[in-house]
């Protein structure tokens, strides 16, 4: 299927077609890159030009770039990366489909991938890949919006104040989530107030009668709600308490899921899990106040979330043989931060047999890191872990603060004690890896699993 003509790139960017052509999708990265896509040479670490004839060479329908070499189809522009915007700028305008930004300082990956499962029971549903989250990948997951989408689910991600803002006024989102506000990437704030004041940014790029759906749950939400209130945008929360809109009544964890009720107005609706963890219960009222948002069926909504599975290192869980012994992995190497943490424990106690965690230092937490890491302990012993193994200068502390039979090793690189690991593992055992994404934890995850 046609996503763009070379003709409708030079209206959107404008730019001057070298050679027509047609794409099928859109890629910055020749890695990554399938046949029939708009490769986007862009100019940021490297520069996207040099890769012009790699992209040709994995099939490139065509090039989106400041200088064309010569016979090849290609729109050339002034600056790549303002065309990618005008591009997602042009898509915004001209496609149908219902724009739906989803941020929050945890979640929010799980949340958009979660809502796009719920939405696809209604109609065709596009959704930012991976984390495709910032300020090449909003622009890219609005330019690849298929002009038959009902639903497009958009992934906001910040660190830093005015990320947000600008990223809001590109999508201008109708429908928006602030899944959470915790202290995530506290090095480059103050405190969590400007977290909240970071994630309220999200209301920039929306008109007035655009809906907010905020947790009720959480502390930060009446100062969102401020801001909110004075855009005009209308306001729906999520979380336990009989005031917010969609109120979770009772929930029931299970190792291999969960159940819920929540109530929606007059109206009670039966959830039933496939992922594992209280967490969950949040991330499938959050959906639910979208689908009442978009007045969709409440219950076909509820039956759409069973389909919900966690996605690859953030929760995905594997059947292993390692030296003989049959294990789980339960993989949540994508990345971390305390709360975070302490929501992969609890998930993980659930689980019948042993249980051992191999945990990476969590990046961006400011001044308190170390305490932080250290204020770990006490969920790990609560959630019944027996062997804790350790990478990382800051997780030297929590090794510290742990009960001296939980530690099983530290060292400053992960893949040091992978075979430290493996000569622990027993039959039964359920191994949880988690750490953020520049610890390397997720290297040993992969060995592990045979793709290292």
């Amino acid at each position: 299927m046609t996503l763009w003509t070379s003709a409708q790139i030079a209206e959107a960017t404008d730019g001057i077609v070298r050679f027509d052509f047609e794409v099928s999708g859109l890629s910055i990265d020749t890695r990554s890159l399938q046949a029939g896509d708009l490769f986007v040479a862009l100019k940021d670490a490297r520069d996207g030009h040099d890769f012009i004839p790699a992209a040709m060479a994995a099939g490139a329908g065509g090039v989106l770039c400041e200088t064309a070499p010569n016979g090849l189809p290609a729109v050339e522009v002034e600056e790549s990366a303002a065309a990618l915007e005008k591009l997602g700028l042009y898509a915004r305008d001209n496609r149908q489909a219902l724009r739906i930004g989803v941020t929050g300082s945890v979640g929010k990956t799980s949340v958009k991938d979660a809502l796009a499962v719920m939405l696809t029971a209604f109609g065709s549903t596009h959704k930012s890949i991976k984390s495709f989250n910032n300020h090449f990948g909003v622009p890219i997951t609005l330019a690849t919006i298929p002009e038959v989408a009902e639903y497009a689910v958009l992934e906001m991600g910040m660190n830093h104040a005015g990320e947000m803002s600008k990223l809001s006024k590109l999508a201008k989102p109708q429908i928006a989530i602030i899944n959470n506000v915790v202290g995530a990437h506290l090095a480059h704030f103050e405190n969590v107030e400007g977290i909240a004041d970071a994630k309220a940014e999200m209301i920039d790029g929306m008109e007035a009668g655009s809906i907010l759906i905020l947790n009720g749950d959480n502390e930060y939400t009446p100062r969102i709600r401020k801001k909110a209130s004075a855009a005009k945008l209308k306001i729906l929360t999520f979380g336990h308490s009989e005031s917010d809109d969609v109120c979770i009544v009772s929930g029931a964890s299970r190792s291999d899921g969960g159940d819920l009720i929540c109530k929606i107005g007059e109206v009670s609706v039966s959830v039933q899990l496939s992922v594992a963890g209280e967490h969950w219960f949040m991330n499938a009222a959050a959906c639910l106040a979208v689908a009442h948002a978009a007045d969709l069926n409440l219950e076909k909504a509820a039956r759409a979330l069973q389909k919900i599975v966690p996605a690859p290192g953030r929760g995905d869980s594997y059947a292993l043989k390692i030296d003989g012994k049959s294990i789980t992995l339960i993989d949540e190497s994508y990345n971390a931060n305390p709360t975070s943490m302490r929501a992969a424990f609890s998930a993980a106690a659930l689980r019948p047999g042993r249980k051992l965690a191999f945990l990476g230092d969590m990046y961006e937490l400011g001044a308190d890191e170390l305490e932080l890491h250290r204020g770990l302990a006490e969920s790990i012993v609560e959630a019944g872990f027996e062997r804790v193994f350790m990478a990382g200068e800051c997780m030297r502390f929590l090794m510290g603060a742990l009960p001296q039979p939980l530690r099983a090793g530290w060292s400053t690189k992960p893949q040091t004690l992978l075979t430290k690991l493996k000569g622990e593992l027993r039959d039964g055992d359920i191994v949880l890896i988690k750490g953020s994404n520049a610890s390397g934890v997720g290297i040993v995850a992969a060995q592990l699993k045979g793709e290292g």
